[in-house]
């Protein structure tokens, strides 16, 4: 007769739920908490860790066992510190995949030095940078927002309509900031626009008057700043009030966080345009809205459903490559995420994994929208326009 111990293994080896010491799946999120997005970057976290929470609470992952989210801080522009995050994730806590980075600087360092490398899949939910798309990646680096070349002509475009024909440009001098002025330049001034001055500024300084001179000498009213919220982006609107040279501010975005018009000034930026990623108005946006809002964190955060999307389509990617090796887990992300298949939508956890286990094919359509990666990991998405009214960043329509 066996022992009570090894019944008990033996009970749980038949039952296919595998050994103990491997009842929970990892995954791991790499995102700037500290650093020039670190107002931004707690919402993001609580849209992946709705994912996780929902998928839990239906039964877990790979025959029950639990799905954990484990988290790592790159600052979000230092090369070393997403390295060592993502190092930790992959090299020490072994995750499956990663949710990240936020940053394009810190997806793009993590990925060429750690995640490629070693085979592991990441779906970044903010990085938004066209150089993404040009990491020697073996298609394992996927974003569930669209690319800046996208951002940025549409924000040209949207400019032009409203009669905006001249402006001067600061970008923050990374890959987020160049990618994201150059994608603008070129559309704004193919369609009859005028970049009088386009000038990089080195994020984290405490004086940016020496860059708004410059800018101002062109006698352009109109500034469009493409950079961060909680540092140099402040800075230049503040000191740009001061200088009582430009009446008109432009964001994208990096810039879109209410923290901002708080410490600018509401009145400052009354009226100032911005572009972001968006969700557009479908079942999937709707059930993530209500059950972010349940949660306790805004749904309307900047890429809070972009990170549940990715959080939600790595675990399907799991459950159909049935188990947490990251051999696979590329071909699986692209199999849930594409069509054809039985539709899914954000919460639909347990219709999922039912689907899965009758051998169906599914196809996660999400929070953010259709996750349809193209050859090079990218989605089309959508791009909202808003504006500051009344002291907060409002959404005035979507463009597709």
């Amino acid at each position: 007769m066996l022992r009570p111990t090894l019944l008990c293994s033996a009970l749980v080896t038949a039952l296919g739920l595998g050994n103990l010491a491997h009842a929970e799946v990892k995954l791991g999120f790499i995102g700037g908490f500290t650093g020039p997005i670190e107002s931004l970057a707690p919402p993001i976290l609580s849209g992946a860790q709705l994912a996780v929470q929902q998928i839990n609470q239906q039964g877990g992952i790979l025959n029950g066992q639990t799905l954990t989210l484990l988290s790592a801080d790159t600052t979000c522009t230092e090369a070393s510190a997403a390295i060592n995050a993502a190092d930790r994730m992959i090299n020490t806590e072994k995750v499956t995949a990663i949710v990240g980075a936020l940053c394009s600087g810190a997806t793009i360092a993590a990925a060429n030095n750690v995640a490629v490398p070693a085979g592991v899949v990441m779906v970044s939910p903010a990085s938004t940078s066209p150089a993404i798309a040009e990491i020697n990646d073996n298609d394992l680096v996927f974003r569930t927002t669209p690319s800046d070349s996208y951002q940025g002509e549409v924000l040209a475009n949207l400019l032009l309509s409203k009669g905006i024909n001249e402006i001067v440009v600061t970008f923050v001098n990374n890959d987020y900031g160049q990618g994201l002025s150059n994608a603008f330049t070129s559309v704004f001034e193919a369609g009859g626009g005028s970049v009088a001055a386009n000038l990089a500024h080195e994020d984290g300084k405490a004086d940016y008057r020496s860059e708004l001179g410059s800018l101002a000498s062109s006698g352009v009213d109109t500034l469009l700043v493409l950079a961060y919220a909680d540092t140099s982006g402040e800075t230049i609107l503040r000191q740009a009030y001061e200088s009582g040279n430009f009446t008109q501010y432009i964001g994208a975005d990096g810039m879109v966080g209410d923290r901002l018009v708080g410490a600018v000034g509401a009145d400052v930026l009354e009226g100032m345009i911005a572009t972001r990623p968006g969700k557009p108005d479908i079942p999937g946006s709707d059930i993530f809205s209500e059950a972010a809002a349940a949660a306790g964190f805004d749904p309307n955060s900047v890429f809070a459903s972009q990170a549940y999307d990715a959080a939600f389509l790595l675990a399907l990617a799991i459950e159909k490559n049935g188990s947490a090796d990251r051999e696979g887990l590329k071909e699986a992300l692209r199999s849930v995420a594409l069509p054809p298949g039985e539709v899914i939508l954000p919460g639909e956890w347990e219709k999922a994994v039912e689907l899965l286990k009758a051998g169906q094919d599914i196809n996660y359509e999400g929070a953010a929208g259709s996750q349809d990666f193209d050859e090079r990991g990218n989605v089309p998405g959508i791009i909202e326009e808003m504006v500051v009214r009344d002291g907060a960043f409002r959404t005035v329509g979507l463009i597709e």
